[in-house]
């Protein structure tokens, strides 16, 4: 741990020692603590939960969608503080992250494409702090700071939210400044050299101005061994400060400003060698032979033995931060909410893309910044007979990535046939020739956005009888995205590779692994979506709900680069995608019983996607990383169940399962697996190795019709339960407490068209906390996570030329370590 993260630590444990909670006398615990519940859905003791998920504070068992709720206590307790880790105790809900700019939330299967994160698209999956909406995944992958409630929303969200999310919505709401003085802290430390620290404050300034800082640093050494660098890799060094003013000037009134920011500076991200699947390219061509000709072996081919060797620099330095000002008043019989934000993004990255310790590519890295400025108005009414939320929300956002790919000394060898080599070389060449032919070839990038985003949406919910609810919505939305993509490629000498008519036998081998491009996309338009529910109270704690909706994501533009012709002229039909047309089905009953000790909530959807988004890849090394198109048609259908129960203050459990069945209804032209890629283009209409196509060819496409979408398993299933006795400790009334948690994922697709060296093992993660604590005091706990010690993957990657290298992206091992946490 750095200097500044001790003094942290240190003065939050003074702090912890200096508190209430260490007086002869526990503090009586405050009128109006937030109630918190496991997971999922239920109380924590028997009454309701609210959420804010329709923006007013309601029961969650009256709302008529599927939502999952996670405390900020629950939280804490079980060491889900980021995204990544809330999967965990939500299992509608994915993420993947390959590093933070690559980074991913689905729900029900759909967010946003698999692989490379691509500037141009948007995402389904809606993530919201405080009612701001965050327009890069990467923020996901920041530590929580001072939680008060999760909420996952599932299903099309357009006519709640500012942005429109067409999969489902991440909504955290942080705790708020109070005029009464509190505070909490914690204070963590396990192996793995696991450190981390937190503090928040909050209290009264004057009778109407209310402040409230929060501050959380979290290090970890690395868990994956460079045997190259020797040092651990995938570690954590995060930073986040959050810091409020509300002032009330009256009742009715209520404005908040507040500021954060965020930094990260891991080493990492890492891949390990998990195996070799034979493609279609000549044995010569393939991982097993050029490793050979090359002199290399991986460090270890077992990938838990969680040792790798790669070569080139590796970090992944994040930022982000901004401002937001939030106006809320009671105007007339409603209330009119305002909320004006910037954001901004630093992104700052060095990976290893060819996943092994050769020189191959010695530089792989799209530093971007990112500038965002959102606002939105609202307005909801609450009457006897109907209810009403109108709002109107503007959202521009700039990127600028300027993006570098460089080749080394082996990648020649590893990315040219010897007929290419022998070409560029004839014989009586200079020694060193075949390696110079792309030693030190770069890319440079300058890829920039302009998107714009303008939206009126409203839902009203008519009361039709004191049991009958039907509830319609409306939203209009505008679109417009401007890009810029421009990639410029120069030899090891500095000079610059072109097309030519006449082009050297070395110019179109290099033109074959960095190919310069230069193009504008543009895309705008208009849309209109919809949906109704109906919703029946059918005894005073048993609702059952239907929905409809129509819904649409945004049409995007591609930033990757997209396919070129022989001339090298980009393929301009290919550098927008259309938008996804969307039509959402879901039925649902939410039930209590056993005075509402128990709960049980049940949902089944079916959504049909048509123009989906899809990641495309030609499986080259630099030509075209991957792209976007559009497959015509996906659906994802299934069920999930949500249920909780605590017969009394001492005992609670919960139990959360979803079944997920999201395929390709119909994509025709999807990029090939490895095993059936990397040989030569069959003609239209052959199959390789069909009567009369020589064998080792490859088509050019694939139908993957009817194939699983990547990433999603069909089964997910979260548990776990909490028991406690009174007791006694450092002359404090208090309780004993035992928690476990776990969870399960069955196997899942981990490349864009599922192939049969990529499925991914399902897997179930058990952690246990024990502790002693005072309610609204003192509380010390030891825990471990990953308690099996399972070994399991997060992703597998084809690695880039097909060579079949497979590499693999670890789950975390078994960690453990102890918390010491109060609050006053």
């Amino acid at each position: 741990m750095n200097l500044r993260a001790s003094l942290l630590a240190g003065s939050v444990l003074a702090a912890l020692i200096a508190s209430p909670a260490f007086a002869d006398e526990a503090p009586a615990p405050k009128a109006d603590a937030p109630q918190t519940t496991s997971a999922g859905t239920g109380a924590s003791d028997g009454t309701e939960i609210l959420v804010t998920a329709r923006h007013r504070s309601e029961s969650s068992q009256a709302i008529p969608l599927a939502i999952s709720v996670v405390g900020g206590d629950h939280i804490d307790n079980t060491g889900a503080f980021n995204v990544g880790r809330l999967q965990q105790l939500t299992p509608t809900l994915q993420f993947y992250s390959s590093n933070p700019r690559n980074s991913a939330a689905n729900v029900r299967g759909l967010g946003a494409p698999f692989g490379l994160t691509n500037d141009g698209i948007e995402q389904g999956v809606g993530i919201y702090i405080d009612d701001v909406y965050y327009s890069r995944a990467a923020s996901s992958t920041f530590d929580f700071l001072d939680v008060q409630q999760i909420e996952v929303l599932r299903g099309p969200q357009g006519t709640l939210y500012g942005k429109n999310t067409t999969a489902g919505a991440i909504s955290i709401t942080s705790r708020a400044p109070t005029f009464e003085l509190e505070g909490r802290g914690e204070v963590s430390i396990g192996n793995y050299g696991f450190k981390q620290a937190k503090a928040a404050i909050s209290g009264p300034l004057s009778e109407t101005l209310a402040a409230r800082i929060a501050i959380s640093e979290t290090s970890r050494n690395g868990t994956v061994y460079n045997v190259k660098t020797q040092q651990g890799i995938d570690s954590q060094d995060n930073l986040g400060l959050r810091a409020q003013l509300l002032w009330r000037p009256s009742s009715r009134v209520d404005v908040t400003l507040a500021g954060d920011f965020n930094r990260q500076n891991p080493i990492c991200c890492s891949t390990v060698y998990y195996g070799y699947g034979p493609t279609q390219k000549a044995a010569a061509r393939q991982f097993p032979a050029l490793a050979k000709a090359l002199n290399y072996t991986p460090p270890s081919t077992n990938p838990y033995d969680r040792l790798t060797d790669l070569d080139s620099p590796l970090f992944a330095q994040n930022k982000t931060g901004g401002v937001s000002l939030r106006v809320k008043a009671q105007l007339g019989a409603g209330t009119l909410t305002s909320i004006t934000a910037w954001r901004f993004w630093d992104w700052n990255p060095s990976n290893d893309r060819d996943y092994t310790g050769l020189p191959i590519t010695t530089l792989s890295q799209n530093p971007s910044q990112q500038n965002q400025y959102t606002q939105e108005v609202r307005y909801s009414l609450q009457q006897r007979k109907y209810d009403l939320q109108i709002g109107v929300f503007a959202f521009n956002q700039a990127i600028h990535t300027e993006g570098t790919q460089q080749q080394g000394s082996a990648a020649s060898t590893y990315l040219l046939s010897s007929a290419q080599i022998a070409a560029a070389c004839p014989t009586g060449s200079a020694a060193g020739c075949s390696t110079a032919i792309l030693n030190g070839l770069t890319s440079n990038n300058d890829i920039r956005l302009n998107n714009t985003s303008l939206a009126l949406y409203g839902q009203a919910t008519w009361h039709v009888t004191d049991r009958f609810d039907i509830q319609p919505g409306a939203r209009l939305n505008y679109d417009k995205k401007n890009g810029w993509y421009n990639a410029t490629v120069f030899n090891g000498a500095g000079q610059p590779v072109l097309y030519s008519a006449t082009p050297t036998a070395t110019q179109s081998a290099q033109l074959g692994v960095l190919a310069p491009q230069q193009f504008a996309p543009r895309f705008s338009a208009w849309n209109f979506s919809y949906d109704i529910t109906a919703t029946y109270r059918v005894a005073q704690d048993i609702r059952v709900y239907a929905t409809y909706a129509k819904s649409f994501k945004s049409g995007g533009i591609n930033l990757n680069g997209v396919p070129a012709d022989a001339n090298g002229n980009p393929l301009l039909a290919a550098a927008t995608v259309k938008p996804e047309s969307v039509h959402h089905l879901e039925a649902g009953i939410k039930t209590q019983f056993l005075d509402r000790k128990a709960t049980v909530n049940l949902a089944a959807f079916r959504t049909t996607i048509d123009n989906y988004q899809a990641q495309v890849t030609n499986g080259a090394l630099g030509v075209l990383r991957g792209y976007l198109a559009n497959a015509e048609q996906v659906r994802t259908q299934g069920f999930e169940a949500d249920a909780s129960y605590r017969p009394s203050a001492r005992f609670n459990v919960y139990g959360n399962g979803a079944f997920t069945d999201a395929k390709y209804t119909k994509f025709t032209a999807a990029p090939c697996p490895p095993e059936l890629s990397g040989g030569t283009t069959v003609a239209a209409g052959q199959v390789a190795g069909a009567p009369g196509v020589a064998g080792g060819l490859s088509p050019a496409s694939c139908d993957i019709s009817g194939q699983r979408l990547p990433g999603v398993s069909r089964w997910s299933f979260s548990w776990g339960g909490e028991y406690n006795v009174p007791a006694k400790l450092l002359g404090k009334d208090g309780e004993v407490y035992f928690g476990y948690d776990g969870s399960y994922r069955s196997n899942f697709s981990s490349n864009p068209s599922a192939s049969i060296y990529t499925w991914v093992d399902g897997y179930s993660l058990h952690n246990f906390r024990v502790g002693f604590r005072v309610p609204h005091g003192l509380d010390i706990s030891g825990w471990v996570r990953n308690a099996t010690g399972t070994n399991y993957i997060q992703q597998l990657t084809v690695t880039s030329g097909n060579t079949g290298l497979i590499a693999a992206q670890l789950g975390d091992p078994r960690t453990y370590g102890g918390t010491i946490r109060v609050q006053f």
